[in-house]
């Protein structure tokens, strides 16, 4: 059961004007109560932040020991931020929406799917980055590493795990604009709607270049050229200007709308 603003049964079809629903930063939540599918999506996550934290050989039994596993708190609390940002970004698209119907349901799992799959590429690679970064001081999270080769290697696993997370949110958020009429969307919503679903296709180009670059460095000579796919991560901060480029390709539409509606 959803909030008392829409009701779940067959579209999520709005049972009582959506004006009645509570909003946050101009929008509408529509989905406020928990439903079983978010309530796997959050315990999934929970577990595979729990993965980050157990994806160790032992638990220490020396000061020594105790000191080794600290260093790799670094490459966990990044790691860590990472999960929570996928996981905040699901809940927010549920609160706002609402919905609960089969295409929901499929991208949720395949989210959750990739997530679990995600963990240890992603500790790996920050694992690789502090020990880089810190002259070696950090320990690495594998016990060996030969050569650029392998670090392109870890860059695709990554990039390809993270252009697959970032897809499926995208796909949520091309599921919300398709129901915007049944949703009641307002003109601001459906302007937030369009740039969350430009932003997480910049999250997807923005990944694929990455893959891409290391792909083409397989077989080359190490170097600074390595880290090349990782610095492509860097063009994230541009997530902004296509926040903006959303906008404003929404409110050409919805004007576009108007005006065919009229004539």
């Amino acid at each position: 059961m959803k909030n008392p603003g829409v009701e779940s049964g067959g579209g999520n079809v709005p049972a009582v004007p959506v004006v009645a629903a509570p909003r946050r930063d101009g929008f509408r939540l529509r989905g406020l109560a928990t439903t079983r599918l978010e309530a796997f999506v959050d315990a999934a996550f929970a577990f595979a932040v729990t993965l980050l934290v157990i994806s160790i050989d032992a638990i220490p039994e020396t000061i020594a020991d105790l000191l080794q596993a600290l260093k790799g708190v670094p490459a966990f609390g990044v790691s860590f931020v990472m999960i929570a940002m996928f996981w905040a970004a699901h809940a927010r698209w549920s609160c706002r929406y609402g919905l609960d119907d089969t295409p929901t349901t499929l991208l949720s799992l395949a989210l959750v799917f990739l997530t679990l799959v995600y963990v240890y590429p992603l500790k790996i690679t920050f694992g690789v980055f502090f020990f880089w970064a810190t002259g070696g001081w950090l320990a690495p999270p594998l016990t060996e590493i030969r050569g650029g080769d392998d670090i392109q290697i870890m860059f695709i696993v990554y990039g390809t795990a993270f252009v697959s997370l970032s897809a499926c949110l995208c796909g949520l958020y091309v599921h919300a604009w398709r129901e915007r009429v049944r949703l009641e969307l307002d003109t601001c919503e459906r302007a937030v709607t369009f740039s969350e679903l430009t932003l997480y296709l910049w999250f997807m180009l923005v990944g694929l270049v990455s893959v891409a670059t290391a792909a083409v460095l397989l077989g080359r000579p190490s170097g600074l050229i390595t880290s090349l796919p990782g610095m492509m991560y860097a063009f994230l901060g541009l997530s902004g200007v296509a926040e903006w480029l959303g906008r404003r390709i929404a409110r050409s539409r919805e004007a576009e709308e108007l005006v065919g509606a009229g004539s």
